[in-house]
């Protein structure tokens, strides 16, 4: 790789960095291509993205970007996760993580605060922004039905009165 491909990397990085609004750092040491590929999957689907990165260009990447605090956790065979969704990427790599031990999660920042491990499973813990958004619309479409289900109860049974009482003229 020359210098121009490099400068252009780090740039390329560099902007897709600063328009997350999370990145974990993790080492995919012992993880097979298919894995990796599994892994990437997944994190598409969720709407995380998932990259190996060379860790020299990373670090220049990083330099002046709210992620700058990550810089000291690149060493070794690193990847990061990242997404525009607060959870999204900390769900995929906590979960990957729990089924393969050979993905590790060393830390991440969330705007531009750096976080441990421990502060990653749990932001992994909470909802996505589309279970959110769902859990909201359930909340408020519930009363409305709640509702008309109460105006319509008392026009159904005036109905049904009425309809008996029809029966019974007919009856006699």
């Amino acid at each position: 790789m020359n210098r121009e491909q490099k400068q252009g990397l780090v740039s390329s990085l560099n902007t897709l960095i600063q328009d997350q609004k999370f990145v974990a750092v993790t080492h995919y040491k012992g993880l097979t291509v298919s894995q990796m590929e599994d892994l990437r999957g997944r994190a598409r689907e969720a709407g995380a993205g998932f990259r190996v990165t060379k860790n020299r260009l990373t670090r220049l990447a990083l330099a002046g970007t709210k992620f700058e605090g990550l810089i000291d956790l690149f060493a070794g065979p690193t990847a990061i996760a990242y997404s525009q969704d607060a959870v999204a990427a900390a769900k995929v790599c906590a979960n990957f993580a729990k089924d393969n031990e050979d993905l590790v999660i060393l830390g991440g920042a969330l705007d531009g605060e750096v976080m441990d491990l421990a502060q990653v499973r749990a932001l992994a813990k909470l909802p996505s922004l589309d279970e959110l958004r769902a859990k909201i619309v359930g909340m408020i479409s519930t009363p409305a039905t709640r509702i008309a289900g109460v105006l319509q109860a008392p026009a159904g049974q005036l109905a049904r009165v009425l309809n008996a009482k029809a029966e019974q003229g007919e009856a006699a």
